[in-house]
């Protein structure tokens, strides 16, 4: 090979590694910028996440929020915010109060046991009815059965006493109660599942509606304040026979021998 020939290589692999060299330092510098870029990206991702969430748990629930809404009272109720429940006709002084959570188990346990006798006596005049249902078994267990049920039933006493009366039966029957650690109340179609079950409440569409769209979750809400401002009620259920609680009958005999003793005859 010549000199001159010699020479021209070099400089000819000097420029191809110059020219590499070039290459590189682009391909460097992009992935730096896609680099820069995905970081930025990422931050505002979080910081955006962080922002969303932060909204996310300063915005009330839509239980919280019924709290605080506007109360429609459901027809056969009064009082303020319509929380007194007076069921009866009969011009008796004598009132049984009835103090409980619909998904408590004691209160089915109750209410299958001495529910259809307690219903008679008002029915046959010996007493009229009141009711204050709580929701507190939905802070201790978690979930929003409790509250959803109460709703519901709120709904059942616009269509009616008779069918908030045969509603509340089978809420609390052995069939439809679900384990207390269970939210199955918390279903709107479960409640309108049991609904139908019930003459007055069976495809109505009035009824499912207001389930549905939560019509009286306010009222629910004033009513399971109404049940823990009551002081001399700890547990459910609680029974009150003319303003005195009583210790709560497992037999039918017990409670026509708590009625005798509170001094409520036929």
């Amino acid at each position: 090979m010549s000199k001159r020939n010699s020479q021209a290589a070099k400089m000819a692999a000097r420029e191809r590694l110059r020219a590499e060299r070039e290459r590189e330092a682009k391909r460097a510098k992009v992935r730096r910028q896609v680099i820069v870029a995905c970081s930025v990206v990422g931050v505002l991702a979080v910081a955006g996440g962080i922002g969303y969430a932060v909204v996310r748990t300063s915005q009330p629930s839509a239980w919280e929020a019924a709290a605080d809404a506007k109360v429609v009272a459901p027809a056969n109720t009064s009082g303020k915010n319509g929380t007194t429940v007076l069921v009866g006709d009969s011009k008796t002084d004598n009132v049984v109060h009835l103090y409980e959570d619909p998904r408590c188990p004691a209160c089915a346990s109750f209410e299958q046991t001495v529910g259809e006798t307690v219903n008679k006596g008002m029915e046959d005049g010996d007493y009229k009815l009141s009711f204050t249902l709580g929701t507190f078994l939905d802070g201790n267990l978690g979930g929003e059965g409790s509250k959803n049920a109460l709703s519901a039933l709120g709904a059942a006493l616009n269509v009616g006493p008779e069918a908030f009366l045969d509603y509340k039966t089978a809420l609390y029957s052995a069939k439809y109660h679900p384990e207390e650690s269970s939210d199955e109340f918390a279903k709107d179609s479960y409640l309108i599942e049991v609904a139908n079950t019930v003459d007055a409440l069976k495809n109505n569409k009035k009824f499912q509606d207001a389930v549905e769209k939560g019509t009286y979750d306010a009222w629910a809400m004033k009513m399971s304040d109404s049940f823990d401002n009551t002081k001399d009620v700890t547990s459910t259920p609680t029974i009150k026979i003319n303003d005195k609680v009583i210790e709560n009958p497992s037999t039918v005999a017990e409670w026509e021998t708590a009625l005798k003793d509170a001094g409520v005859t036929k």
